[in-house]
């Protein structure tokens, strides 16, 4: 049995409160998300009700449709390259984003960032099921004269916590029913609205606002959409299927380049597109207004379960899944994966959705740049520092190497201060002023004030394969015995099995 290749006492040691069962690292065989599943996965994800509205902010401020669409398809293909390589986190070492972070924040620091990204993705969990919510009750009122939102709230909140927590294979079942169903959506939208369109007499394609929208502006809210799951996709990725032993990062990652460079930029193009025909047609580019506006009867009832189902999906991955586990990281090991979920809801009520969606997008604006930050941090730190190696049975320690300074790495807290206070000053652009201010700062001083006191045994491995898991055909596997950790080949992993939870 192979052993990471750190000092003796890093491999012996007990566990301590840093270590939860559910954000221990996944071994290759815990993988069980294949192509098709993290295709469906990121075919949910797409429908935001925020991609539609500025699909239709772009049209009704004066930008041609041809021009939003290759707007939204290029700032999220742009957007990709980010989430592709912060992926690798969880396709190369099992590592969740809030794990991880304990790298370049500390194990106490990590919590800053990490909540603070719980927090946002519990937000985006209560704006989800309030529409959600608003689409059940459309249908019961249709169909009985009943309406209370509050209480639709409240049951499709617990349904979906319940989903979430019963396991990542849960999220994934649920969003290949759900992705079908957000196709069909789109594309009676579509034909209904071209329809409509054609009868009026309105050319979609030649139609321009009286507004004045900035492309630049139009193309970096696009990217803050995404950016918060641009930080935390290791939390999915960590579930993905990669070939073993497999060197070259784009063989490797073949699964997350296809759906993160083809599927999600493609949906988000097509979404946005039917939230810009939708306003230029109906004046409204709320889809649950149009489908309540524009169908009856059965049709109604289809579109409206469709619409849930969408929200419900875009919920699991996107927000239920990261908040749970962000919480998880800053309570172990007294909160488990279940009451983190329990929790996400709480504080998914607690911010009163309902009026944090009239400030969407300066909501969006506010959080753009201190989620840019944490990218920049994060890059910086694994691929130029790192070189991709990590020490992770430090990451469980907490008088390891990423102690720092009482379990705080200032190198990482100025960074990440620095670049958000500089993108509060230019909202409309703060993604890219908060991600390339956090990458340089970081770099700087890690390798001027911190790696000097501080020494990172991955930076100088005694072999070309040490502190490197998925390329070289190995897991990080805990020892339930000793609390220390174990770099196990993948054919020995059987030998290994324990009865952890599935997250």
């Amino acid at each position: 049995m192979e052993q990471p290749s750190v000092p003796p006492p890093a491999a012996a040691r007990p566990a301590d409160r840093l270590l939860e069962e559910s954000i221990l690292p996944t071994w290759l065989t815990q993988r069980p998300i294949g192509l098709w599943g993290f295709i469906w996965i990121w075919v949910g994800l797409a429908v935001v009700i925020v991609t539609f509205q500025y699909g239709a902010n772009g049209v009704e401020g004066g930008v041609a449709l041809p021009v939003v669409m290759a707007i939204v398809l290029t700032a999220t293909m742009t957007l990709a390259v980010v989430m592709t390589l912060t992926a690798d986190i969880g396709t190369e070492h099992g590592l969740s984003f809030a794990v991880y972070l304990r790298a370049p924040f500390g194990t106490v620091g990590t919590h800053l960032p990490s909540v603070s990204r719980g927090i946002v993705a519990a937000c985006w969990f209560g704006i989800q099921t309030y529409l959600g919510a608003l689409a059940i009750n459309g249908l019961v009122e249709y169909w009985t004269g009943f309406s209370s939102w509050p209480l639709w709230y409240a049951v499709f909140l617990v349904v979906q916590v319940v989903n979430v927590a019963l396991g990542i294979k849960a999220v994934e079942r649920l969003a290949s029913i759900a992705a079908p169903c957000i196709l069909a959506i789109s594309l009676w939208m579509y034909f209904t609205l071209d329809g409509i369109a054609e009868l009026q007499g309105d050319n979609i394609w030649t139609f321009a606002g009286s507004g004045e929208t900035s492309l630049a502006a139009l193309f970096i809210i696009n990217m803050a959409v995404w950016a918060p799951v641009s930080v935390d996709i290791p939390n999915i990725t960590r579930f993905v299927s990669v070939p073993s032993g497999e060197r070259r990062f784009l063989r490797r990652n073949r699964n997350i380049l296809i759906a993160q460079f083809v599927v999600l930029p493609v949906m988000q193009m097509w979404i946005a597109f039917i939230g810009a025909v939708s306003v230029i047609v109906t004046g409204n580019w709320n889809p649950i207004d149009v489908i309540q506006g524009e169908s009856t009867g059965f049709v109604l009832g289809i579109l409206l379960v469709m619409i849930v189902l969408a929200q419900w999906s875009t919920n699991t991955a996107a927000n239920v899944v990261p908040a749970a586990l962000n919480f998880v990281n800053a309570l172990a090991p007294w909160l488990s994966y279940r009451f983190g979920v329990v929790l996400a809801g709480v504080v998914a009520t607690a911010v009163m959705p309902w009026l944090l969606l009239d400030n969407l997008f300066t909501f969006l604006s506010y959080y753009g740049g201190f989620i840019a930050a944490i990218a920049g941090i994060m890059i910086a730190d694994y691929f130029v520092i790192r070189r991709r190696r990590l020490n992770v049975p430090h990451l469980f320690r907490s008088d390891g190497q990423y102690r720092y300074f009482r379990g705080v790495n200032p190198a990482a807290l100025i960074a990440w201060g620095t670049a958000s206070a500089a993108a509060l000053f230019a909202l409309d652009y703060a993604y890219v002023i908060g991600f390339p201010i956090a990458f340089a700062v970081y770099l700087v001083l890690m390798r001027v004030w911190i790696l000097p006191r501080f020494p990172q045994v991955e930076l100088s491995p005694p072999g070309p394969e040490d502190f490197l898991a998925t390329s070289t055909g190995r897991s990080w596997v805990h020892d339930a015995d000793t609390g220390g950790f174990d770099l196990v080949p993948t054919d020995q992993l059987a030998d290994r099995a324990t009865g952890r939870a599935d997250i």
